[in-house]
């Protein structure tokens, strides 16, 4: 099967008509057994001509120039990939690891890897007249994006309210976000003990499982910090764990990554917003079965 043959079924994030934002699913992809069909994730065990493949795929999706993907490690470091320093980070290539990518750069895409962690994506935009001189850190690009993974730790330590936080500090303070596909708080089971302690530095992010048992609400935790922070936000698909549209750990074992992307719209180039409908825009639903956008 050819790579143009292939046509990944994503998940449209609402953000904005200035950015391509989204979330991929399992479906249109290359990975066989387990990893069937849209893995994402070049460290988990699949073939590296299907992962390297599937992310060419979302990338002429979303008609993007370039995509920069990373690999979660459960901290809060944000790093700007039109910075200096995010630029030294990329010249070997590969995924980075870290938690949260900032981009500028319209046309170059970032991303959030995830199965059954949370991806968040977020649009951050000049606001005419707030805060001009308030930022040392101020450049000419109007809009900034970015990708966080938001596992257990991230969540209690704050990757989210990093993210925020650095893109605000870049001059940007009217900030929206999606919270993307995740395992529910429903389906979350942890110890007691790991639940209790994360009551007491989180507090409200325990739940009970639809078992009984004490769980964990990362993605209810996430919009309550969003809510402090004052960014507007919504929630994007369904429960990872519970459907088979989505890569889940907790219910595969060895399975695949789904991947938020967000970047900026270049002036004049259509993305996916664009052709909703079409073949190039095959679409799940926010409710988790096929539909059209």
């Amino acid at each position: 099967m050819s790579i143009n043959d292939v046509v990944p079924q994503v998940i449209h994030a609402d953000l904005g008509d200035d950015v391509v934002a989204f979330f991929t699913t399992r479906h249109g992809g290359h990975s066989q057994q387990p990893y069937e069909e849209a893995n994402l994730g070049a460290w988990v065990g699949d073939d590296a001509y299907a992962v390297s493949a599937n992310r060419e795929a979302v990338r002429r999706l979303a008609c993007l120039e370039e995509i920069v993907w990373q690999r979660g490690v459960h901290g809060r470091e944000v790093l700007v990939i039109d910075s200096p320093q995010g630029q030294a980070r990329r010249e070997g290539g590969g995924e980075l690891d870290l938690d949260a990518l900032v981009s500028r750069t319209p046309g170059v895409g970032v991303s959030a890897l995830a199965a059954d962690c949370v991806p968040v994506l977020l649009v951050a935009r000049r606001i005419p007249g707030a805060g001009e001189a308030s930022s040392p850190h101020r450049d000419g690009a109007a809009v900034a994006v970015a990708a966080v993974h938001s596992g257990r730790v991230g969540t209690l330590i704050g990757a989210v309210t990093s993210a925020v936080e650095v893109l605000r500090d870049l001059g940007y303070p009217g900030v929206q976000a999606a919270i993307g596909p995740s395992i529910c708080g429903a389906c979350y089971e942890v110890p007691q003990a790991m639940q209790d302690e994360a009551e007491r530095e989180l507090p409200g992010i325990a739940s009970v499982t639809r078992w009984g048992s004490p769980g964990l609400d990362l993605p209810g935790a996430i919009a309550r910090q969003l809510d402090a922070l004052d960014v507007s936000h919504h929630t994007v698909g369904s429960c990872t764990y519970e459907s088979e549209d989505l890569f889940s750990h907790r219910r595969e074992g060895l399975t695949g990554r789904i991947a938020g992307v967000i970047a900026t719209r270049r002036g004049g180039v259509p993305g996916p917003g664009h052709a909703r409908g079409s073949r190039q825009w095959r679409q799940y639903s926010a409710e988790g079965g096929p539909g059209t956008a």
